[in-house]
């Protein structure tokens, strides 16, 4: 299993979110973020919240099967560009284990 972060630009969560579902990927969680980096765009602000911030972003995570990560990350960066400085970044990560919080039980026992 591959974990998935995605950076991306707030206004571009909707699409990308759709075509993940479109694709048959359902289970992710989206989030608001806000980061800084050697990038800074007109629009570019200093946090109210933080004040070393510059720049809102929207972070995807989701937990995918190994074979699968190279189809989520086209369609992350398909949709999520711009072709500016400032689109965003994607990781990928290994994932030892997935337990169920309901059960305690590692994902796959029953």
């Amino acid at each position: 299993m591959k974990e998935i972060k995605a950076f991306i630009r707030p206004n571009k969560v909707n699409e990308i979110v759709q075509q993940l579902k479109e694709k048959g990927f359902e289970n992710m969680t989206i989030s608001t973020a806000e980061g800084t980096g050697k990038f800074q765009d007109d629009k570019a602000f200093v946090s109210q919240k933080f004040s070393i911030t510059d720049s809102p972003m929207a972070k995807i995570e989701m937990v995918v099967a190994k074979e699968k990560v190279n189809t989520v990350v086209s369609i992350i960066s398909k949709y999520g560009k711009t072709l500016n400085p400032g689109d965003g970044l994607i990781y990928v990560s290994d994932v030892e284990k997935v337990y169920r919080v309901k059960t305690g039980l590692e994902n796959g026992e029953k």
